[in-house]
């Protein structure tokens, strides 16, 4: 399914045309900006009140500009570089983590009427048909998975660049971290592809018209909860935040940072949460779409109503985020490892085999019940060959080291 590109940039462009795009620009820039700082609010209140404290209420009315505060305290404290730093990667390194976090929500539908078929996800703005998002590239989710990869370079390069052994082991951690949970995303992301058949964006919301083909459902649960579980883990969030570390004492690929450097990767970190929030609501949860058919007929532009169905699915992502920091414990970072190499991965390589082998039995005219019968046998036979060789060497590893 490939849907055309933005069609205010298909003709001839104009200063109104760059005058628009300079305004979604500005529009996308300020409301991540905005979003980020009351993101950081919204954490600090909600893990409060559910650990029985009052949260920051001193700045602003319910502490609402406490994050604004802190930031301003941060700009002018003093940047301090280490001596034995890389200056120029040390000083880019911020930057590499922050850039991927807005560029991935360029590529994002926020409203739209998807359903109508003569400006689908389209709004006249100054006489020009334009999409709610900056960007609607032929390749956008794979766009979308290339700049959520290129955020963990900041990471390691903060680390290798401070010249000290302990943000460098952070950075190491992050590195094998994304590496583990990268496979795993990037097969979640392919059975929405597979199941949707469009790359772009815009594509895959349009296949989403009610909550029956949500690719939630459309696809299985499977891929949504792997996606989820690798989403926070490339997020360095809890429980997969082994990025820090408290048995070192430190902060971990940060350490040797301060002032408004330090501020940039705080402020990527929840950034990136927003981002991420958003491309599961698109992958999974169709966009701007409503839940139901019956509510498309609410008074009022169906564009709008898009927005607020897209950011009140994005609110409930947001708080599970939240809810995860402080309800669950870190794992160990051979749990993690284990985790994402010996149960997220094969299980998402199966059920993509799965869904593909459906397609095929549904192109073909066989009866797709045997196909799962026999697809999920397979798996099972899998499953137990992989459980019985990790027993044998979890034994093996035993016996040698009681041997000693």
């Amino acid at each position: 399914m490939m849907f055309a590109a933005d069609p205010m940039l298909s003709g001839h462009v104009g200063w109104a045309v760059f005058g628009i795009v300079c305004l979604k620009v500005l529009v996308a820039f300020a409301f991540l900006m905005v979003a980020t700082m009351f993101m950081v609010w919204f954490e600090r209140k909600v893990i409060a009140g559910m650990q029985n404290r009052v949260g920051p209420n001193k700045a602003g009315p319910f502490g609402l500009l406490q994050t604004l505060a802190d930031g301003i305290k941060l700009f002018f404290k003093e940047d301090l570089i280490p001596e034995q730093a890389d200056s120029f990667v040390f000083k880019l390194a911020p930057f590499l983590s922050l850039v991927p976090a807005f560029l991935v929500f360029t590529a994002i539908p926020i409203g739209g009427d998807f359903t109508d078929k003569l400006h689908p996800g389209q709004i006249s703005m100054f006489g020009h048909w334009t999409l709610l998002q900056l960007a609607d590239p032929p390749i956008g989710i794979l766009l979308v998975l290339a700049l959520s990869s290129i955020a963990v370079y900041g990471i390691m390069l903060a680390g290798w660049a401070s010249g000290s052994k302990y943000p460098l082991l952070g950075s190491v951690r992050a590195s094998a971290q994304m590496v583990s949970y990268e496979a795993a995303l990037g097969l979640s992301v392919l059975a929405v592809v597979l199941v949707t058949g469009a790359l772009q964006t815009t594509g895959i919301v349009s296949a989403q018209t009610w909550i029956g083909k949500w690719n939630l459902v459309a696809a299985g649960f499977v891929p949504f909860i792997i996606f989820i579980i690798a989403a926070t883990a490339e997020l360095n969030r809890p429980p997969f935040d082994l990025v820090e570390a408290e048995q070192e004492l430190v902060g971990g690929f940060n350490t040797e940072y301060s002032s408004i450097r330090f501020a940039l990767f705080f402020l990527a970190e929840f950034m990136n949460t927003i981002t991420m929030s958003a491309i599961i609501v698109t992958l999974f949860l169709g966009g701007p779409q409503p839940p139901f058919e019956f509510l498309r007929n609410l008074p009022g532009a169906q564009w709008a109503w898009g927005i607020l169905w897209f950011f009140a699915k994005l609110f409930l992502f947001l708080f599970m985020y939240v809810w995860f920091r402080a309800t669950l414990p870190r794992m160990r970072y051979d749990q993690l490892m284990n985790l994402g190499w010996k149960v997220l991965i094969p299980l998402a390589l199966g059920w993509l085999l799965l869904l593909a082998s459906l397609r095929v039995a549904q192109s073909n005219g066989w009866n797709r019940w045997i196909v799962i019968v026999v697809d999920v046998a397979v798996m099972f036979v899998c499953g137990v060959m992989l459980l019985r060789a990790q027993t044998v060497s979890a034994k093996r590893r035993e016996l040698e080291g009681t041997a000693f």
